[in-house]
């Protein structure tokens, strides 16, 4: 488990997804001492309907909790978390687990090459 800082996940979410080959950003999280929120997954993808990035979050698994934004300011300032905390507040206790599938250490640099 790694930490970023918030100037780092701004990258990577900023990459232009349309020009990667897999036009995605899948990132699996977990916020720090929280029983609900393990196992949590966000990213960047393109819309079907639109052609436009979407960011998205996948909190728990049934799916309950599964948003849906068109910027990414309203991504990360929206209260999603026990519908009181927002992805930017919470930033301190964020635990990436992976970056696309890899690890920080080894995708990090990729995406931050690109932005």
């Amino acid at each position: 488990m790694d930490k970023i800082s918030f100037w780092e996940f701004e990258r990577v979410m900023s990459c232009d997804i349309r020009e990667k080959r897999d036009p995605c950003i899948e990132i699996c999280f977990s916020v720090e001492n929280s029983i609900s929120y393990r196992d949590c997954w966000m990213g960047k993808m393109i819309d079907r309907d639109t052609g436009k990035s979407i960011y998205w979050f996948g909190l728990v698994p049934d799916g309950s909790q599964a948003h849906e934004f068109t910027t990414f300011e309203e991504f990360v300032s929206t209260c999603v978390f026990h519908g009181n905390e927002s992805l930017k507040e919470l930033w301190h206790r964020i635990l990436i687990l992976s970056l696309n599938g890899g690890t920080v250490e080894e995708t990090l640099p990729y995406y931050l090459n690109l932005s």
